[in-house]
């Protein structure tokens, strides 16, 4: 119903229909109908590379949204370049400590982690670590959910010691 008004009060390329498909999209992905979550999620990024800047934050988002789907469907090299193009968009639009880095950084080590790659999933969970210790205060709750990530790689790998020294920081 959102995004029936929308499209009725708003020009065809307006950014805040992206808004709308986006949310949306989420909740195919959600509801595991992948194939309609693409297509909304693809819309959203057609509309908001007509309306928006190359290197604005929302079509990271986008590209990002898109690569969960492939992600959650365990299309995983699919997953990764989308992921990559995102991480590279932030990077040429970001500051080098800003929190979005650290996200996409830490959604390429979950599919590495996917993959069994333990290996690279790990030095992309310690370098979105070392961006959010920067960026973000001690207690936020995003560390937390990092070492929690990062001792899961080290459980998987049995490397139990140091998982658990993760899993209680």
């Amino acid at each position: 119903k959102a995004l029936e008004m929308r499209q009725k009060a708003l020009p065809d390329n307006h950014p805040d229909l992206a808004g709308s498909l986006n949310n949306i999209a989420g909740v195919y992905d959600n509801m595991g109908d992948y194939k309609t979550a693409l297509a909304h999620y693809n819309k959203a990024l057609e509309m908001r590379q007509k309306a928006l800047p190359d290197n604005h934050p929302d079509l990271a988002g986008s590209l990002n949204n898109i690569a969960g789907v492939y992600d959650n469907m365990g299309d995983y090299k699919t997953a990764l370049a989308h992921y990559n193009k995102a991480l590279e968009m932030r990077q040429k639009a970001l500051p080098d400590n800003h929190p979005d880095l650290a996200s996409s950084l830490n959604n390429i080590a979950v599919v590495y982690k996917n993959m069994g790659d333990y290996k690279t999933a790990l030095a992309h969970y310690n370098k979105a670590l070392e961006i959010q210790q920067k960026a973000l205060p001690e207690n936020h709750p995003y560390l937390a959910l990092s070492y929690h990530n990062i001792a899961g790689v080290y459980d998987n790998t049995g490397d139990y010691k140091t998982a658990l020294a993760h899993y209680n920081k």
